[in-house]
């Protein structure tokens, strides 16, 4: 009878561990970012200013990073959650977009022009973002981001208080173009490491259009570029992550700069951009990323975001040049 018990039971462990990790691996449904800000401004007697949306977004997408089903993953050393890399890595991927969102708040958003103060809520809630994502003690990575959290909150409260006027949000074209010039560049990497999936040679254009232009260390003019097959599913769902945030961020941002884009005559293009990052949260309708040959009999899902996430990448540049012009 005890052999028989002591056989069962890690047997038992394993299928509650494959269970839980099943379970686990989960990405939370999108939002709306307007009927969440909605919600938030009727709960804390919130008025409805300008950057409220985008704000209230940002933290409802921390939130969302923090409290969907299993919490935050990414710095469990216990399992099964250790077993997971899907969803760290899809964490890994919102995390970026957050902390890119509230720098450019901290810099640029809050404030006038490039001399004057800033804000001194998103000054210490920037660098709680950037705090180590995978501490689990001492101090852990949940406590750093809710605490930042509680500065976005602060800020937001300030934002909405006619008696605060320190407190701001400047929905300007400049503005916009600045982050967007920063989602430009991650859009591009990620476009990049997601195509190398199948491999690639590439000419090395690293200084080409400048003819004055030097480097550190010289480079091959033909590169061989290919993501490791570990790797494959990592950038993919830290992909999946990015643009799920981003999107809520547009969401959130076509409405506080609302003016600004139909003065631009750019609405539409913003719309566009959002639509092409939508396709990017389809259903993934196989047990695992598969990485087919280019034109082979098998998908290759890494090409195929990478498609979405290229289109998306060339509306944007469009539509960074359109609201430069006047």
């Amino acid at each position: 009878m005890k052999r028989k018990i002591l056989i069962a039971t890690p047997i038992t462990l394993l299928v509650i561990c494959g269970a839980m990790m099943f379970w686990l691996n989960h990405e939370p449904e999108s939002f709306d970012p307007i009927e969440r800000a909605r919600l938030h401004a009727e709960a804390h007697n919130h008025a409805d200013v300008t950057g409220f949306i985008t704000t209230s977004t940002l933290l409802e997408v921390v939130d969302g990073l923090l409290d969907k089903r299993g919490g935050y993953i990414s710095n469990d050393i216990m399992p099964p959650w250790v077993f997971l890399d899907n969803v760290p890595n899809w964490e890994f991927g919102v995390l970026t977009q957050v902390r890119d969102l509230a720098r450019i708040m901290r810099n640029d958003f809050s404030r006038s022009q490039t001399q004057s103060t800033e804000d001194p809520d998103l000054a210490e809630a920037d660098p709680l973002f950037h705090y180590a994502n995978d501490s689990w003690i001492f101090p852990d990575t949940e406590g750093e981001y809710e605490k930042g959290m509680e500065y976005l909150e602060a800020y937001v409260t300030r934002l909405s208080d006619p008696a605060e006027p320190g407190a701001q949000f400047y929905a300007r074209a400049d503005n916009l173009r600045t982050w967007l010039e920063l989602v430009e560049k991650r859009l591009g990497s990620l476009s990049q490491r997601l195509s190398a999936s199948v491999g690639q040679d590439r000419l090395n254009t690293d200084l080409a259009g400048d003819s004055a232009a030097s480097q550190s260390t010289a480079a091959p003019g033909d590169m061989e570029v290919k993501t490791s097959w570990t790797q494959i599913d990592d950038v993919f769902y830290e992909t999946r992550g990015s643009t799920w945030a981003l999107i809520h961020f547009l969401k959130a941002m076509e409405v506080d700069f609302y003016d600004v884009l139909r003065k631009k005559n750019a609405l539409i293009s913003f719309r566009q951009i959002i639509r092409e990052l939508e396709s990017t949260q389809e259903p993934l309708h196989a047990p695992m990323v598969l990485n087919g040959d280019k034109f082979g009999a098998f998908a290759n899902h890494s090409l195929v975001m990478a498609n979405y996430i290229s289109r998306a990448n060339a509306a944007i540049i469009d539509l960074r040049f359109l609201l430069q012009q006047g």
